[in-house]
């Protein structure tokens, strides 16, 4: 039996975007969340603020109150349409964050409060054991998607 198999119709109008990193749970695990994702924004051609700040602050709380020795955090990001998801997981799913009062003195424990201004929304996804997923959804208009610059030339020189 001769079968004809129509060609797909339907196209997104914007490509479904992710990229995902496994990462140190060291405060140079963090730092290096930030220059990662920064540098994969510029790539997809997403405008930095705000996501730069939540990338760095969610980083943050994973190295400070998500760390077990020895195992790392994930960063991940999602784009969808004209919606940035930022995604962090640890392996602390008992340790669930929280919004709290800073104290005007303090010098710690404004980071959710700064994702919480800064996110369109935020929330946590539990498991699986033992992990949690610390996400923020950011919605922007693109700058312009255009790959960037190769770091090396993959051209080989004429003999």
């Amino acid at each position: 039996m001769n079968q004809e198999t129509a060609a797909p119709t339907a196209q997104l109008d914007s490509p479904i975007r992710n990229f995902s990193q496994l990462l140190s749970s060291t405060p140079r695990g963090a730092r290096l969340a930030r220059l990662l994702a920064t540098e994969q924004l510029r790539t997809w051609g997403i405008p930095l603020d705000p996501a730069e700040h939540i990338v760095a602050e969610l980083a943050a709380n994973a190295v400070t109150h998500g760390r077990v020795p020895g195992r790392d955090f994930r960063l991940t990001l999602y784009v969808i349409g004209g919606t940035l998801r930022i995604e962090v997981t640890d392996t602390r799913g008992d340790r669930l964050p929280y919004v709290q009062e800073a104290d005007l003195d303090g010098e710690s424990g404004r980071g959710l409060l700064i994702v919480d201004a800064l996110a369109d929304r935020w929330g946590v996804a539990h498991g699986p054991a033992p992990r949690k997923t610390v996400w923020a959804e950011a919605e922007f208009r693109a700058t312009g998607s255009r790959p960037a610059p190769p770091r090396f030339s993959t051209a080989r020189p004429h003999a």
